[in-house]
């Protein structure tokens, strides 16, 4: 193509929807591709609506490439190196290409922190180490479930986790003092351990075993609430205002603090939601495509 109007920087669930809106606002549009994002991991949401039965990482990835394809926007492996202004819009380096764009939405989304654990990854994969009570915490019910946390992050979600469960676990393994809430943890009848993990143990559909200081203990399922780190360096660059937790602070129409750059998914505060993610990817291609027609005098005056 062209150099493209449009630079979408992601291609999971956010970046792919905003490609399909634009694309059908006929926008010559240009998604960066860095591969796997974190909706890949998911083995089956049964949150996702539409899919009353579930539905894979995998295929709704799938799906929105398919469809944004078919409205003309191109999607290319690759990796932004830099992101640098120019004039009224942006230039991006993109294997060792300058790219300019008049608009950039960013939809770089957050990396997990995973427990230092030998197969944790695997386990993740298979839904046996989970990263989001909100998404599936339904099948944790009446089920024995251990929270691996650093901080009161931990604590909150073991206390939300008791929302489908009474046999919930808070393993701390964070200093003594990052973890404030034990009375309330006890409070609510959550157990607490804080010691250090050493393993977790796999067998087909269950975690076998969690250990500590020479200890094991079995449960149904494990989640990890260690946080995350945005992706949000491009617009750090930039000079893009960021939140207190270091994500993207926009406005209602996901408009970063710099003109022509906008922002959606998990890398803006908010829930870490495919629904979510969608819904403001529809909301900035459509004020990516408004002000564009602003600019070029296309619009009816207010």
């Amino acid at each position: 193509m062209t150099d493209p109007e449009v630079l979408i920087i992601g291609a999971g669930p956010a970046g792919l929807t905003a490609a399909t809106y634009l694309g059908r606002f006929r926008r010559r549009t240009l998604v960066i591709d860095a591969g796997e994002p974190r909706a890949c991991w998911i083995p089956l949401s049964h949150n996702m609506p539409g899919f009353p039965s579930g539905v894979s990482g995998a295929d709704i990835l799938k799906r929105m490439r398919e469809q944004a394809e078919e409205f003309g926007a191109v999607i290319q492996a690759g990796r932004v190196e830099t992101l640098t202004g120019a004039g009224d819009g942006f230039v991006a380096r993109i294997g060792g290409r300058s790219m300019p764009a008049r608009a950039v939405l960013l939809a770089t989304g957050v990396v997990d922190h995973h427990p230092d654990l030998p197969g944790v990854e695997r386990a993740v994969q298979r839904s046996l180490v989970r990263i989001c009570p909100i998404c599936d915490g339904y099948e944790a019910t009446d089920k024995a479930v251990a929270v691996i946390g650093q901080d009161d992050k931990g604590a909150r979600e073991a206390a939300f986790l008791r929302t489908y469960s009474d046999r919930v676990t808070l393993i701390h393994i964070g200093p003594p003092d990052a973890l404030t809430q034990g009375d309330e943890l006890r409070r609510l009848g959550v157990e607490l351990i804080a010691a250090p993990l050493e393993s977790v143990v796999l067998e087909q559909d269950r975690v076998t075993a969690l250990g500590w200081g020479g200890r094991t203990r079995a449960f149904d399922l494990v989640y990890s609430a260690l946080g995350v780190s945005p992706n949000a360096e491009l617009a750090q660059g930039l000079g893009a205002r960021l939140a207190a937790d270091g994500r993207l602070e926009v406005d209602l129409h996901q408009a970063t603090s710099l003109p022509g750059l906008y922002a959606a998914g998990d890398v803006v505060r908010g829930l870490n939601q495919i629904a979510v993610a969608t819904a403001e990817a529809a909301v900035a291609a459509t004020d990516i495509h408004n002000r564009l027609r602003r600019i070029d005098g296309l619009t009816v005056a207010d």
